[in-house]
């Protein structure tokens, strides 16, 4: 990943062709999928439209069903660390923040699995 990269717009724009597009939204649903909690993420889905989506969805986790927020934080794998480093604002910025680690992990998880880590 490039270290300038600051936020999920900057993460999604340094996705490398529609391939590594699908296999991240294939990543995302499988994730999702594992934790018993369903994602609607249609064919020709925006960035713009799967960050919108995605907030929406952990937003509604972490006010509604934060147990399940938990086992999908699990399950995607993000570090205990990176929580602590959240900047603690309210809870659609908090959202924001997360989604932000969904994508970098599932990112570098696509990139690991295709062998061109970066």
């Amino acid at each position: 990943m490039k270290p300038n990269i600051q936020n999920s717009d900057d993460l999604l724009s340094s996705i490398t062709g529609e391939e590594e597009y699908a296999r991240l939204i294939t990543q995302l649903i499988r994730d999702f999928e594992r934790t018993n909690l369903v994602i609607d993420l249609p064919a020709g889905l925006s960035p713009e439209q799967l960050r919108i989506l995605l907030r929406e969805k952990v937003y509604f986790l972490i006010m509604e069903a934060f147990d399940d927020y938990l086992t999908l934080m699990y399950i995607i794998d993000i570090p205990e660390k990176s929580f602590r480093e959240l900047k603690v604002t309210d809870v659609v910025e908090i959202a924001d923040q997360v989604v932000f680690l969904i994508l970098r992990r599932e990112i570098q998880k696509v990139r690991f699995k295709s062998g061109s880590v970066g």
